[in-house]
């Protein structure tokens, strides 16, 4: 089958109607009908069952509009990477989340031999993966956990301590560490609408700072992002809990800016760590060896 006839049956088995299909695809119903007719015809099986005013999607139909969305998805986010290719490489990340490599990794890379023009887009919590995957963005600096992370190539690059942040009032916030158990019973942020819990669902460290400040919850952030949420707010480590950021691209790219890119973000790290263990702030740690 051809991309023409996928995108004209994806369209009816969603729309579940000819006629609103044959007017999202801009085309007339005949040469629709006719389409899905030839398309059902070279696979040897039935699509879509038909009456005079409902259509349904067979058991075959449904495998095919789940595959045949992938398929498009893929053939959209291709198109979007072909034509970006030699141009600038697009990075995402959350607020905060570069643990402070970004700048010094765009400043390196920029006297870099395979070098190009980088753009950075500041995204919302949990969008990077889907952001890769579409080929809006070339690379991604995340943290570990993640859900999802399939065809998805990945370098660790920095591992730092997760905190615990306070309201300086909090009963809690003169403790040197503090143990997951002692933080039973507290509110927490849900990073997503679909987080579990029943804390304020956050879009960005702005109001984590204020609502911690104004006793309405704790969070548990890296240390990175802790120590610079502002002033009026207690950080304590929590014990043993560690945070990994990822540089993470998609698996298939074999580009040299790209690979400069991925090169330069592992350097960058290991100054980083470097730096951090001769100040004897034991903050961030290489994850990797390069």
């Amino acid at each position: 089958m051809d991309s023409r006839e996928l995108a004209y049956f994806v369209a009816v088995a969603e729309e579940r109607n000819f006629t609103r299909a044959a007017d999202r695809l801009g085309i007339a119903q005949p040469p629709l009908s006719r389409a899905i007719q030839r398309l059902e015809r070279r696979l040897g099986v039935r699509l879509l069952e038909r009456t005079s005013r409902h259509v349904s999607l067979t058991r075959a139909g449904e495998v095919l509009l789940k595959e045949g969305r992938k398929a498009l998805d893929g053939l959209a986010a291709a198109e979007r990477l072909v034509l970006r290719a030699g141009r600038a490489l697009t990075v995402v990340t959350k607020p905060g989340g570069d643990a402070g490599l970004l700048g010094p990794l765009l400043d390196r890379f920029a006297a870099h031999p395979d070098a190009v023009a980088v753009e950075v887009v500041i995204c919302g919590i949990g969008e990077e993966p889907a952001l890769l995957r579409d080929g809006t963005a070339d690379l991604a600096l995340l943290r570990l956990p993640q859900d999802d992370l399939s065809g998805l190539a990945t370098e660790e690059l920095l591992t730092e301590r997760e905190m615990v942040v306070l309201p300086r009032t909090h009963r809690l916030a003169g403790r040197a560490t503090l143990r997951p158990a002692d933080l039973a019973g507290e509110t927490f942020p849900r990073w997503t609408a679909q987080w579990p819990g029943t804390g304020p669902v956050i879009r960005d460290t702005g109001q984590v700072a204020e609502l911690i400040a104004l006793g309405r919850m704790v969070a548990v952030l890296p240390e990175s992002v802790a120590r610079h949420l502002g002033r009026g707010l207690a950080t304590v480590p929590l014990d043993g809990r560690r945070t990994t950021l990822l540089a993470v691209w998609r698996e298939e790219r074999r580009d040299r800016a790209l690979a400069a890119l991925v090169r330069t973000a592992a350097e960058v790290a290991v100054t980083r760590s470097a730096s951090a263990t001769s100040a004897g702030s034991g903050v961030v740690e290489r994850a990797v060896t390069s």
